[in-house]
């Protein structure tokens, strides 16, 4: 990273149609402290920008140059082909690439697909961004293929999009030098993994306390008082022991019990004669 120690911060590249925005929330939430910035790049340039050391991490298209450069897969998205809403395909819920092989198909130079074989007809010219494809397709010159993100980055109202079930698929990854794997990278790595903020792959921020320690008290437990002891020894043991042993013995006594107790009960029991 770039950035100094006293003012940290986080740059994430991110090509048209990812949308890293849960994350960034996530981001604020867990490190405040820490400002992330967006970087826009084109899906062709993103590679280079990172081993350039444009941004710290960023959010690629794959497949992608991948020299030098850490990438964890994330997610693989649909593709769809767009067209206008009164074209027959839109009656439709999806189509294969043959379907589409009567139909001028658009390949702009910037198409993140990897084909084998192009579908339909090739145009005249290849646009030079999938915008421009977009506004051909709304001119009614073509049809475009591309992933769905990018049917919903450039949507218009008289467009829609349909599934191509046997059109290559573009994956979005998570990607960073592969010598600067910083304690960032790491955080951001544990963000979209969906990790806890105390994960022990990621870097909890307090580490937590036993569970037999109490806040104060160091995680000794308190020793009964020397008072409290004695209280509890006599109370179980020598008052306890008296109160016993007193019982037995004037409880016996009025009965005639063999005790010192007994014996003077039974002269004070013969009641006197009154003259």
């Amino acid at each position: 990273m770039t950035s100094s120690e006293e003012t940290p911060s986080f740059r994430l590249a991110h090509v048209p149609g990812a949308t890293p925005a849960k994350w960034v929330r996530i981001w604020n939430e867990r490190l405040p402290d820490v400002p992330l910035t967006l970087v826009a790049v084109p899906a062709a340039e993103a590679a280079a920008l990172l081993r350039d050391g444009g941004a710290d991490a960023g959010l690629l298209r794959l497949p992608t140059d991948r020299t030098d450069l850490s990438a964890i897969p994330l997610y693989t998205e649909t593709t769809v082909v767009v067209v206008p809403k009164d074209h027959a395909v839109a009656a439709v819920e999806e189509v294969s690439a043959e379907d589409l092989a009567d139909d001028i198909v658009l390949h702009p130079l910037d198409d993140t697909l990897a084909w084998e074989r192009l579908p339909g007809r090739p145009a005249i010219e290849r646009p030079a961004t999938t915008a421009d494809a977009v506004e051909l397709v709304a001119a009614g010159v073509g049809l475009l293929v591309v992933p769905q993100s990018l049917a919903r980055l450039h949507h218009r109202r008289d467009l829609t999009y349909r599934t191509v079930t046997d059109a290559p698929q573009s994956r979005v990854a998570l990607s960073w030098p592969e010598d600067e794997t910083t304690d960032l990278v790491e955080d951001f790595i544990g963000i979209v993994r969906g990790r806890t903020v105390n994960s022990t792959r990621g870097r909890p921020k307090a580490p937590p306390q036993p569970k037999d320690e109490r806040p104060g008290t160091g995680g000794a437990r308190r020793k009964p008082a020397a008072g409290g002891a004695s209280g509890k020894s006599a109370g179980r043991g020598t008052g306890g022991a008296t109160g016993r042993a007193g019982g037995r013995t004037t409880g016996k006594s009025p009965r005639g019990g063999s005790g010192s107790g007994g014996a003077k009960g039974g002269r004070r029991g013969k009641p006197r004669r009154r003259s």
